[in-house]
């Protein structure tokens, strides 16, 4: 949706209240009758005349934009209400009638009469014209006149009510009549081409045979209070200029829009842009951001309650009224940077784009430049500026809005004032290269982005604090929140006392985005849940710290990899756990190691290294390897604890070994002796027997 700024319309406050003051002239006008000349009883006269005669009048507005006026055409009545008796005669001789300021040229007849019309005093507010009717108005009778006269531009200040022109018409056509008269009617006629916002009440609209705009008020009950209001204009009458503009190493075109018939608008506003545009690009320290031909046309306002300035950055387009004054040209030009791409919240763009307009304002020499001030009736209207609704394309210049735009000047003169100039174009540096805030305070931890979303007033908030070190709470307490907001802040400082705090507890270690991540969206719940997981997470990191320093081993990087990373805190504590089980078992296979052995062991850890395989588990624990560091503890610890029984066991082998070969050495030398014995046996028998035998 395209964004729209506007500010109040400071020229169509003034023309009402001019208006309103005729108004007010018109109820004090004199007498609107005279005494009959030469009638007897002179007082009684006067009062019977002062009642006894009215005017009514048909009022035709014709605008001219070529003459440069409006003309006017009246067709008067003017009717004596008196009756004569028969020893009084009752008649007027002439009438008085208020007209709008600055009329010229008045011209008058009647039929049978020679009337005459002229002016008895100019006034601010009103002309006070003096009808001579040429021939006595007799009791009971009625007289018809048919006056003319015209309402000329005057020229002069651009905020002046009445301009009329070929590209823009604005003057003010009244009701005529005497005071408590009831009847006539107000004619208003635009030729053809003009885009005419009427502001009055029962006009009606309409279109005659040569394709005027015709606005008609009928029968009106009161034509002495009656005024409506116009403003017209062609938009596509513009004529177009561009001037160059050097901001920073930049050149920029800016394209001047402006109507044919007033070049003094176009000299004045370029002259402002000019040097307006480098002072504010100087001042708020970031470079041009809008990314096309910035235009700039001249307007009038499209509503019943005005605007005097409005910016669409979705076309780069910036309307400036024709009575703006600098204040307004230098504030909407300020919205090139705040456009509701930097920041988000329409008070802050209203609000700083103002600041930096007196600002620039004061720097290239401008005079009597003033901003929106919050007066103490807009004080008492103004609501939080979190309330203030946004813009739309009814959005006008009401008291409302009035004191909104002055509330919001206020807070940003306050901000600024405690942040500094400078410290506010680190602010704009940094959401305009979106770092987010909360940066991890770990060294050479990678910069953080938020994701290109412009802050809101929360993320305004936060980024002000971080950047210029201030604290703004009590600021944004008092113009920023609504009441059902004012607890988020009391939330936010516990949130970021607890976010120190563990933050300082973790050290080297970082916390992950995800904790950040909510704090910048100021989901505190989920913070206080994230904050209370770590904290037990720094509590299980410094029992594996101090058991592992304990038991002489390396941390491993897991823990602190899970703690930072997506796997989060849950991961982080599981992971101490299975690390302090590892230690223990590493503690316990370390604490089966004797210091001095006896024979037997030595003897059953021969080709036996449990020290290398406790070595082996410290290596595996410090690369993270858990499983093989139980593993090696295990096997260390089985080697030292079955040493003696190992030892035994191999001396007992070798005993029945030696016993074994010693029975077979015995068996064998047994088995070769008698064998040897047997064959002495065999060889003795054999020569004892006699060498014959008989046969």
């Amino acid at each position: 949706m395209t964004a729209v700024r506007r500010h109040r319309a400071r020229g169509a406050r003034a023309v009402l209240v001019s208006l309103l003051a005729v108004v007010a002239a018109l109820a004090l006008t004199p007498a609107r009758t005279v005494l009959p000349a030469g009638a007897p009883g002179a007082v009684e006269g006067a009062a019977a005349a002062t009642a006894g005669l009215t005017t009514t009048a048909d009022a035709r507005y014709v605008v001219d934009p070529a003459a440069k006026k409006v003309h006017v055409t009246v067709a008067l009545a003017a009717t004596n209400h008196l009756k004569d008796t028969k020893t009084r005669r009752y008649f007027f001789d002439r009438s008085y009638l208020a007209v709008p300021p600055g009329t010229t040229g008045f011209r008058i007849s009647s039929a049978g009469a020679s009337p005459r019309v002229s002016v008895t005093s100019r006034h601010k507010g009103y002309n006070l014209l003096r009808i001579d009717f040429g021939k006595q108005l007799a009791a009971g009778a009625t007289r018809t006149f048919s006056i003319a006269f015209d309402i000329p531009d005057p020229g002069g200040a651009p905020t002046r009510a009445t301009r009329i022109g070929t590209s823009l018409v604005s003057f003010s056509a009244w009701g005529l009549g005497s005071d408590g008269a009831t009847g006539g009617s107000v004619t208003v006629i635009f030729p053809t081409g003009f885009t005419v916002l009427p502001s009055g009440t029962g006009l009606t609209k309409s279109r005659d045979a040569a394709g005027n705009t015709v606005f008609s008020t009928g029968r009106l009950a009161n034509p002495l209070s009656y005024i409506a209001s116009f403003s017209a204009d062609r938009p596509s009458a513009y004529k177009e200029s561009t001037i160059r503009v050097a901001i920073g190493t930049e050149t920029v075109p800016v394209t001047i829009r402006s109507w044919p018939d007033d070049p003094a608008w176009t000299k004045r506003v370029g002259g402002l842009l000019a040097k307006g545009l480098p002072a504010l690009a100087k001042d708020i320290g970031l470079p041009w951001r809008v990314d096309r031909q910035l235009v700039v046309q001249e307007a009038i306002s499209r509503n019943t309650s005005g605007f005097s300035g409005r910016y669409s950055p979705g076309d780069g387009t910036i309307e400036i009224a024709y009575y703006a004054d600098s204040f307004v040209v230098l504030h909407e030009a300020a919205h090139a940077w705040f456009d509701g791409g930097l920041l988000a919240d329409r008070w802050a763009n209203e609000g700083f784009a103002s600041w930096y307009a007196l600002r620039a304002a004061r720097a290239i020499g401008e005079k009597q430049v003033v901003g929106d001030a919050l007066t103490a009736a807009l004080e008492k209207l103004r609501v939080p500026l979190n309330a203030w609704a946004p813009a739309t394309p009814e959005t006008g210049a009401t008291p409302a809005e009035d004191a909104e735009y002055a509330a919001a000047l206020r807070l940003a003169s306050l901000a600024a004032e405690r942040a500094t100039p400078a410290g506010l174009q680190s602010v704009w540096r940094a959401i305009a290269d979106q770092r987010a805030s909360y940066q991890p305070s770990a060294s050479g931890a990678d910069l953080e982005r938020g994701d290109g979303t412009p802050p809101d007033w929360r993320g305004l908030l936060d980024v002000l604090e971080e950047q210029t070190g201030g604290d703004y709470r009590d600021l944004w307490t008092a113009w920023v929140v609504r009441p059902a907001e004012a607890g988020l802040l009391a939330d936010r400082a516990a949130a970021r006392e607890r976010y120190e705090a563990v933050s300082a507890r973790a050290g080297d270690w970082r916390l992950p985005r995800v904790v950040r991540d909510v704090l910048r969206v100021w989901q505190y719940d989920q913070a206080t849940e994230l904050l209370d997981a770590a904290s037990h997470a720094l509590d299980d990191r410094d029992a594996v710290t101090m058991a592992a320093t304990a038991a002489g081993l390396t941390v491993p990087t897991t823990m602190r990899t899970d703690f930072e990373g997506p796997r989060g805190f849950a991961a982080a504590s599981a992971e101490a756990d299975a690390e302090l089980a590892a230690i223990a078992a590493y503690r316990d296979a370390a604490g089966a190691r004797t210091g001095q052995t006896d024979v037997l062991e030595r003897i059953g850890l021969w080709n036996a290294s449990p020290d290398a395989s406790l070595a082996q588990a410290a290596g595996s624990f410090a690369s993270g390897d858990l499983e093989a560091t139980v593993r090696d503890s295990a096997f260390a610890k089985l080697t030292w604890a079955s040493a003696a029984t190992v030892g035994r066991n191999r001396v007992l082998a070798v005993v029945g070994s030696l016993a074994a070969l010693l029975l077979g050495a015995w068996l064998t030398f047994r088995w070769l002796r008698d064998r040897g014995r047997r064959r002495r046996r065999r060889v003795l028998m054999a020569h004892a027997e006699p060498s014959g035998r008989a046969r």
